[in-house]
């Protein structure tokens, strides 16, 4: 069982470029509605690359903040839960400790982890910052999204449990280490491509990334003389 806290946000403009922006979230105080497609009254601006069913909400470790406030100190200030546009945040639960596929009751609603978020250039829009979403990218502080299975009715009160664990899958953890490697283990992406209740859209990059390896000569292997 994981406490956790419930934001949502409307579009704004970004402070430096204007650009619109669902990022900005405020906490929520009432009962919400949780569809297919996420919480009533949270939106997204460009819903090509966010939103829809298998982003429908995201969830970000409370604990990350820290250090990113530890690498960005000038926007310590700012860095706090829903800052990065989640709609859950928790305290207890991090990328180590779930798996793609895993399956969580939150109040009435059904949700299952399918896919890490891709953070992209709003974050350093959004903290006048440059370099924090690579920063999330690289140290893999990304959070996670969830698809809902049952939508149903989530109160602030609400605790996030895990209902029917994915056990023979990888952690978020190592299936993002696995995904950043430069030379990963082919059969190792094929699992990964397997996995039951993976987002298609991930599994498709996936899928893509293994035709291309597979058609790349074995790295070369060099002996290193010896010494005279």
């Amino acid at each position: 069982m994981a406490r956790i806290s419930l934001f949502i946000g409307t579009i704004a403009p970004l402070p430096e470029s204007g650009r619109p922006t669902g990022m900005f979230k405020h906490p929520v105080g009432t009962a919400l509605q949780l569809g297919i497609e996420g919480f009533a009254g949270d939106q997204q601006a460009d819903r090509r690359v966010h939103g829809g069913p298998e982003k429908a909400v995201h969830l970000y470790p409370a604990a990350h903040y820290a250090r990113l406030a530890e690498r960005f100190p000038e926007a310590a200030d700012q860095l706090e839960p829903g800052s990065l546009g989640e709609n859950i945040s928790s305290h207890t639960l991090d990328e180590t400790q779930v798996r793609i596929g895993d399956i969580f009751q939150l109040g009435e609603a059904r949700l299952q982890l399918c896919q890490p978020r891709s953070p992209c250039w709003k974050i350093d829009d959004r903290f006048g910052v440059d370099g924090m979403a690579a920063f999330i990218a690289e140290q893999r502080l990304t959070g996670w999204y969830f698809r809902v299975l049952q939508p149903g009715t989530v109160t602030p009160d609400a605790t996030l449990d895990l209902v029917e664990p994915a056990a023979n899958a990888s952690t978020l953890a190592a299936a993002m280490t696995l995904w950043q490697a430069h030379r990963p283990a082919l059969e190792a992406l094929r699992q990964l491509a397997a996995t039951p209740g993976i987002a298609s859209g991930w599994q498709r990059k996936i899928v893509d990334r293994l035709g291309w390896l597979e058609k790349q000569p074995p790295p070369a292997f060099h002996v290193k003389p010896e010494a005279p």
